[in-house]
């Protein structure tokens, strides 16, 4: 199994979609116009979706995660930067993970934790 996609739904397509693709540096794969965003994320997919106005939104904080991978810790480091740029906070670290919120206060890391390959 590997992962297919993600999908945040938001009501403001547009704003989230800026977070993800200033702080990840994630390319645009496809649009469906103001209703959804498809962002690639290596061979999977972030989609950012239109929420319908009786939505709730993420639960204010919840410690649920989403961490994506890096290379190495000057990457790790540029996001870091990328996310204090845009008046974001730094919330945890560790020795190789970041932890911070996006603007709908999900739960976001970036790590270059080592993972054993899975078989």
């Amino acid at each position: 199994m590997r992962l297919h996609h993600l999908a945040f739904r938001t009501r403001d397509v547009a704003a989230l979609e800026a977070f993800y693709v200033e702080v990840f540096a994630l390319e645009v794969r496809r649009r469906d116009g103001a209703r959804s965003v498809w962002l690639g994320l290596g061979d999977a997919v972030c989609m950012i979706e239109r929420a319908d106005a009786h939505e709730p939104p993420p639960n204010a904080g919840s410690m649920e995660l989403v961490a994506l991978a890096v290379s190495d810790d000057a990457a790790r480091d540029a996001v870091e930067a990328r996310v204090l740029a845009r008046g974001g906070a730094i919330e945890g670290r560790t020795g190789y993970t970041i932890y911070f919120r996006d603007p709908e206060g999900r739960r976001l890391g970036v790590s270059t934790y080592p993972l054993e390959p899975t078989r």
